[in-house]
C-alpha cells in the first residue's frame, strides 16, 4: 500500500492548542466569561487564578478565553509567559514585550500599540518584530514600579477604538511565585486599582498549579482573598472524543471506535498526553484511518516522549532503572488515576527480592520528589500526575513485549 501523503499534523505537543481546535471546558469557560470577561467589559476589575495539575491545559484555556474576550467583548488581550523569570524586573520586561506583541485579534490596535512603544522595536519582517532587549531591561524597573499606570496607559491609548478593558494573563509562574515581591506586586495592582476613583477595567489572570497559589499566599497572606479560583480537572471521555474527532477530521482522517477508546483511556484526560498520543498516531497511520494497532503503537511511542519531555531527566533515568521496573509495573496496575498507594498493598505483590529493594525504592522516589508521604502511615502520594501517567504508559511496553 502506498503510504498516505502527510500534511500538517493537527496536534501541538507542548504548545497551547489553537483556538479552532479547542473543545470542552464549558462550565469553566462559562464561569470565567460571566464573572470575569463580562464584568470587566462592564467596567469592573476582576482577578482570577486558573489552577490545575501540570499538563491539564491551563495555557490553552487562557488563550481561548483571551480570544473570546477580544472577539466578542472588545477586551485588549495581553499574554505574558513568565517561564524563566527571576525577578520583578524580569516580570515587567515580559509584560512590556507581551504588550508590544499584543493586538493579534485587531491589527489596528496592534499598530497603535507598536507606534507608542516603537523605541523597543527593531527591524520588522514577515515573521514579526525584533525587540531591543537592552531597552526593555533599562525601563523594566519603572514598569515594575508602575505596573497599573502602564496598563492604564494601554487602555487610554485604545479606548477610542472601542476597547472596553485590558485582559492581562500571566502564565508559567512557577519560578517567580515564591518571590515575596511578586505576591506584593499582584496584590498591589489589585488593591490600588480597586481603591482608585476610576478603576481600570482590568481582568488579571494567573495560571499555575495550586501549590504556586499557596506559595504566593505564604509570601503575602492577603493574596488569599483577591482571586476567583477556577479549578481545571481532567477532561471527560466525551470531551476527549470530541477533541480527537475534530482534530483528525481537520486533516480528513477518521478514528475507529476501538482506537478511540485506546486514545482516550491512555490519555487519561490530560491534553498534553492527548496531543502526544494523537500526534504519534497521525504519523504512524498509513491509510487515513486510525485503527487499534495504530493507536496502541502511538500510546507506546507517547510513553517515552512523556518521560523525555515532561519528567525531570534524573527522575526519568531512575524510573528506567532495571532494579525498579518490576516494582513500578506493579504500582502501574492500579491504573493512571491512582495517585496514592499504600506500602502494604504494593508489597503484597512483590517477590522476596523486590521486597528487599522496596524501601530503597521509596526513599529514592521521595528524594527525587516523585513521591511524598501521605496523611496516613504507609501511604504514598505521587507529586505529579504526569509522572504517574508515565509509569502507567511505560507498563504497557512490558505487557506487549515492546
Amino acid at each position: 500500500m502506498t503510504p498516505l501523503q502527510k500534511g500538517k499534523s493537527p496536534f501541538y505537543p507542548g504548545q497551547p492548542v489553537p483556538v479552532e481546535l479547542f473543545v470542552g471546558r464549558t462550565a469553566q469557560l462559562d464561569r470565567m466569561l460571566r464573572r470575569g470577561v463580562e464584568q470587566v467589559a462592564a467596567g469592573k476589575p476582576v482577578a482570577m487564578f486558573i489552577q490545575g495539575e501540570y499538563g491539564i491545559g491551563k495555557s490553552s484555556i487562557a488563550g481561548f478565553l483571551q480570544y473570546l474576550a477580544a472577539k466578542d467583548h472588545n477586551l485588549h488581550s495581553i499574554y505574558a509567559p513568565l517561564g524563566g523569570v527571576e525577578s520583578i524586573n524580569d516580570v515587567a520586561a515580559r509584560v512590556l514585550e507581551a504588550t508590544i506583541r499584543s493586538g493579534a485579534f485587531d491589527p489596528s490596535r496592534n499598530e497603535r500599540i507598536r507606534n507608542w512603544l516603537s523605541k523597543y522595536i527593531g527591524e520588522q519582517s514577515l515573521f514579526g518584530v525584533t525587540i531591543h532587549a537592552e531597552a526593555l531591561r533599562r525601563d523594566a524597573p519603572s514598569i515594575a514600579a508602575g505596573m497599573l499606570p502602564f496598563l492604564a496607559e494601554v487602555y487610554a491609548r485604545l479606548k477610542d477604538t472601542g476597547t472596553r478593558g485590558v485582559f492581562l494573563a500571566l502564565d508559567e509562574i512557577n519560578g517567580i511565585a515564591g518571590d515575596p515581591h511578586f505576591a506584593h506586586l499582584i496584590k498591589g495592582v489589585v488593591d490600588t486599582n480597586a481603591l482608585s476613583n476610576r478603576p481600570l477595567p482590568l481582568l488579571l489572570l494567573l495560571c499555575g498549579v495550586e501549590e504556586r497559589r499557596r506559595e504566593m499566599i505564604a509570601q503575602h497572606q492577603p493574596v488569599d482573598r483577591i482571586f476567583d479560583v477556577i479549578d481545571i480537572a481532567a477532561m471527560t471521555e466525551s470531551e476527549m472524543r470530541e477533541f480527537f474527532t475534530k482534530a483528525y477530521a481537520s486533516v480528513q482522517m477518521t478514528v475507529d471506535d476501538e482506537a478511540m477508546s485506546l486514545l482516550c483511556k491512555y490519555s487519561a484526560g490530560f491534553p498534553k498526553i492527548m496531543h502526544l498520543v494523537g500526534d504519534a498516531a497521525f504519523w504512524i497511520d498509513r491509510d487515513g484511518r486510525v485503527d487499534r494497532d495504530d493507536a496502541l503503537q502511538a500510546v507506546l511511542t507517547a510513553a517515552d516522549e512523556v518521560g523525555k519531555k515532561y519528567v525531570d531527566q534524573q527522575v526519568y533515568k531512575a524510573l528506567r532503572s532495571q532494579d525498579y521496573h518490576s516494582i513500578l509495573a506493579k504500582i502501574a496496575r492500579m491504573g493512571p488515576d491512582a495517585m496514592t498507594f499504600t506500602k502494604a498493598e504494593v508489597a503484597k505483590g512483590l517477590t522476596e527480592s523486590e521486597k528487599k529493594k522496596f524501601n530503597n525504592f521509596l526513599q529514592k522516589m521521595k528524594t527525587l520528589k516523585v513521591l511524598r508521604s501521605g496523611d496516613t502511615q504507609g501511604e504514598y502520594v505521587f507529586n505529579m500526575r504526569m509522572v504517574r501517567l508515565y509509569i502507567w504508559l511505560q507498563s504497557l511496553s512490558s505487557k506487549t513485549g515492546a
